[in-house]
């Protein structure tokens, strides 16, 4: 493992943290899920260093990257992207993981001309609103929808710990990582900051509330086509290891019609990306997209 070299992007506001993989060849910028940061595509990136150059930023609000103010969202991120794009070449093939799917999607719509391709790992297709909500939801019971389902899986954004070792603990302790390796305490150990003298995760639960909101249909959407080519790779398991993927099977090709759709055999939604089967699909996949 050779590890990214850290760079900075201009953005407004400030300066996107950056992780760049290799030196020369086509151009491949990642996006990481909504907790996470640019450690996540460690596997990924040692791959395609060899004939890529792999680019993948810590979204605002999360990493290195957490001092960039609000506001958040899906178009926010989307137009930093296009900044990390055009400050490193001018277009690429984007993947996308988890929240980074909805936000690649958002680039790809949004800014079409800097985006050759998609990749959408376990993301990207509108999810159904929490239960209980309205048709029509005001933006007070969406919120109040948020931090009653969501907002309970980000508690780990509010605690401190005393360690670094007890943060890589709780992680190893997740249902989903029973195959712990170094890249996972790798990625765990990079999310730690210390703020006033604890140390805590470096996502922004304030960003993470708002970002969830772009990720549910609040309202009908109809399927459209996207305006690159495009593939999915869905997660045979959960976000807790479960069975039922977080994606289910067909949503991709419903949502976004013409999209080529597949599972990655065990997989679940973490180790997609952070174990080492589910890395060599998305490289192989960026790489077959290349030769077509």
């Amino acid at each position: 493992m050779t590890g990214p070299r850290s760079t900075k992007v201009p953005v407004d506001g400030g300066d996107l943290a950056v992780g760049v993989w290799g030196d020369e060849g086509p151009l491949v910028v990642a996006v990481h899920g909504i907790t996470s940061h640019h450690r996540a595509w460690a596997l990924v990136g040692d791959d395609l260093a060899a004939d890529h150059r792999f680019v993948a930023p810590d979204l605002r609000g999360r990493g290195h990257s957490r001092d960039l103010p609000a506001p958040y969202g899906m178009a926010r991120h989307a137009a930093d992207l296009a900044e990390v794009i055009q400050a490193y070449g001018g277009t690429a093939v984007v993947v996308g993981h988890s929240m980074g799917a909805w936000v690649a999607v958002e680039l790809a719509r949004s800014y079409p001309m800097l985006v050759e391709r998609l990749v959408l790992v376990d993301g990207g297709p509108a999810m159904p609103p929490p239960p209980g909500v309205p048709a029509d939801p005001t933006p007070d019971q969406v919120t109040a929808a948020i931090t009653e389902t969501v907002g309970r899986a980000y508690q780990r954004l509010t605690m401190t710990f005393p360690d670094r070792a007890a943060y890589v603990a709780t992680w190893q302790a997740h249902p989903s990582f029973a195959d712990w390796s170094r890249t996972m305490a790798e990625y765990a150990e990079y999310d730690l900051v210390e703020v006033d003298g604890a140390l805590r995760p470096a996502c922004h639960l304030e960003a993470a509330l708002r970002d969830a909101r772009d990720l549910f249909a609040w309202h009908p959407v109809a399927p459209a086509a996207l305006p690159v080519p495009a593939v999915f790779l869905r997660a045979e398991r959960g976000m807790l290891d479960q069975p039922d993927p977080m994606i289910a099977a067909g949503a991709a090709t419903r949502a976004f019609p013409g999209i080529a759709e597949r599972e990655v055999p065990g997989t679940n939604h973490y180790t997609i990306v952070l174990g080492p089967k589910g890395a060599a699909e998305v490289a192989a996949e960026v790489r077959r997209g290349m030769a077509d």
